[in-house]
């Protein structure tokens, strides 16, 4: 044998990345291919979002442990046509015909809190007897309306120069001629699995088995015992795939809504006692908003606005722009960080949902008099300032730019790994679980009802100046996201970091209470001055626990420089 024998999983030694500088176009992946496929879109005569709907797609073939054509989605973009900042919410609702009483009394609700982590449901009704019911995670249980093809299809439509079928074909052809599976991707792909077998018992996840495992290397779906995950440079083809996302296209995704795809969704979900139902998916359609913005130290920072988790970046900034930071690498700047972030979720996590359903003007946190009053709470040492725990996800981030002046600021998820675990028989849409996150408590502003859209993690990010824009940035990573997101923000703003090592810098991350991770990289002897301030800081091992960003800027030159995330197999294409 002549191939050289090593292990891509294991670093050994830090790399050092340069931000990389383009005049024509930047497309900024999590995965290579989705960065090609971005640039090919380009190169063939579109513009930055034809580009963030080809990568988006081909993120759903090329890391489907994060996303799929079942996720949600969310995009912030600057419009040189328009010469405006323009958001898009397409995040889905519940199903009409789900409820909290429903949930508990078929059965479906999980009321130890294990079973919202290993994906098995209370089976006896009782749950609400004892005040823990809980959405579980896995099954058609907390499965709600996917929004990210409709999402590419309102993209397109808006603002594309190509047909939605010319933005797919690169999607399709790594689906149906297949791809090497990179490092990460294999990891992750393995563990999803080690997940579904546990609580297979029943075969809810064997179509997943089918549809993403391998027997013995020869490319046919196994059974959840025999099946076998991608290993670091397989070759991954996923054939119902590119028939489904060919359908998408050629209809401008009324297929998924509409047509043959939403009949098969509603047949597989009757079957198997889900609430999702074809009138849910046909009443379908995403939400164009007006992006919330908050001014930090001369520059705007753009989030989505609620039910997206976007605010709470904003709220942590707001408290941190009343205090001075005269260096990035000392034990204070990290304590403020980090209660800002706590105070921020406390408020947030108690009243952020469905800005539908809720009676709550979320501008007020985003008032100089929010963050003076909430900056006056953080003192010398920590606090804790709520106990619940966020849970992690998984999310795939994008973002593109033009030589025209098009910036695009795209997420989209399945939410955790990939997603519910079911799959619909033939046509491989793995189906988010985001509806995990609604409440069974009905006094929680997030509390679960019929056509409702709950807290949602996934959060693209954008900077402005002067009414100019300054560029794309987010951070994957469920309740990291917002957290990074003020890190990567502070980093640019405050500390002066080129996107680059605004993304490579050490961060840490709140769990709860007190508890604090932070990467392998940050420095001991400011944690330990940490720990002397209260905070229980521990190491954590997984680099993807941290977070997996990418950024853009545009210079007073028109130049686009960018950085990529060094966390995972993602990469720069330019032009």
């Amino acid at each position: 044998m002549t191939t050289l024998h090593f292990d891509p999983l294991t670093q050994r030694y830090p790399s050092q990345r340069f931000p990389l500088y383009a005049g024509r176009a930047m497309v900024n992946c999590s995965m290579p291919q989705a960065s090609a496929a971005g640039l090919r879109a380009i190169m063939r005569g579109g513009n930055a979002f034809d580009a963030a709907v080809a990568a988006a797609a081909a993120l759903t073939v090329v890391e489907p442990t994060s996303n799929g054509i079942g996720s949600d989605a969310f995009m912030i973009a600057w419009s040189a046509r328009e010469r405006r900042l323009v958001g898009l919410n397409s995040s889905g609702p519940a199903p009409r015909g789900i409820s909290i009483e429903r949930v508990i009394a078929d059965g479906n609700a999980s009321r130890d809190g294990n079973a919202s982590r290993d994906g098995n449901a209370s089976r006896d009704g009782n749950a609400s007897r004892d005040g823990n019911a809980r959405m579980p995670l896995l099954g058609w249980t907390p499965v709600t309306v996917p929004g990210a093809p409709a999402a590419w299809a309102a993209i397109n439509e808006r603002y594309g120069r190509l047909t939605l079928s010319e933005d797919l074909a690169p999607a399709v052809d790594y689906a149906r001629n297949g791809y090497p599976c990179a490092p990460n991707l294999s990891y992750y792909w393995a563990r999803s699995a080690d997940t579904y077998r546990k609580v297979n018992a029943d075969g809810r996840f064997d179509e997943w088995f089918r549809t993403f495992a391998r027997r013995g290397g020869d490319g046919n779906g196994g059974d959840s015992a025999s099946a076998a995950t991608p290993r670091p440079g397989d070759v991954v083809t996923l054939p119902d795939h590119a028939d489904t996302l060919e359908a998408i296209g050629e209809t401008n995704a009324r297929a998924f809504y509409e047509g043959d795809l939403a009949r098969a969704i509603d047949a597989a979900s009757r079957a198997a006692g889900g609430y999702l139902r074809y009138d849910d998916l046909a009443a379908y359609q995403p939400r164009w908003v007006e992006p919330m913005r908050l001014d930090y130290r001369g520059y705007e920072v753009c989030e989505i606005p609620p039910n997206g988790q976007g605010i709470v970046a904003l709220m942590a900034l707001n408290i941190l722009r009343n205090f001075d930071f005269p260096a990035k690498d000392c034990a204070e700047t990290y304590h403020r960080q980090i209660e800002a972030i706590k105070i921020a979720f406390a408020d947030a996590l108690d009243t952020v949902t469905d800005p539908d359903d809720a009676d709550f003007d979320y501008a007020r946190y985003l008032t100089p008099e929010y963050g003076k009053e909430r900056s006056r709470l953080i003192g010398d040492a920590a606090e804790v300032r709520t106990t619940r725990t966020p849970s992690d996800s998984g999310t795939v981030y994008l973002c593109c730019a033009d030589g025209e002046g098009n910036m695009v600021s795209y997420i989209q998820s399945n939410y955790m790994g990939f997603g519910s675990g079911i799959v619909v028989p033939g046509t491989g849409i793995a189906l988010q679980n985001r509806g995990a996150d609604f409440s069974l408590d009905p006094r929680r502003a997030n509390a679960l009802k019929p056509g409702k859209r709950t807290y949602h993690t996934i959060i693209p990010g954008f900077l402005m100046k002067d009414g100019r824009p300054v560029g794309p940035f987010g951070v994957m990573g469920g309740y990291m996201q917002p957290q990074g997101h003020v890190q990567v923000a502070m980093n640019a703003i405050d500390f002066h970091l080129d996107p680059q090592q605004a993304l490579d810098a050490p961060r840490w991350k709140w769990n709860r209470g007190n508890d604090v991770h932070v990467e392998t990289r940050f420095d001991a002897a400011l944690a330990r001055e940490l720990v002397r301030m209260g905070h229980k800081v521990s190491v954590g091992l997984d680099a993807a626990e941290f977070g997996r960003g990418q950024m853009i800027v545009r210079l007073d030159n028109g130049m686009l420089v960018g950085g990529t995330e060094s966390r995972t197999d993602g990469n720069i294409a330019l032009m």
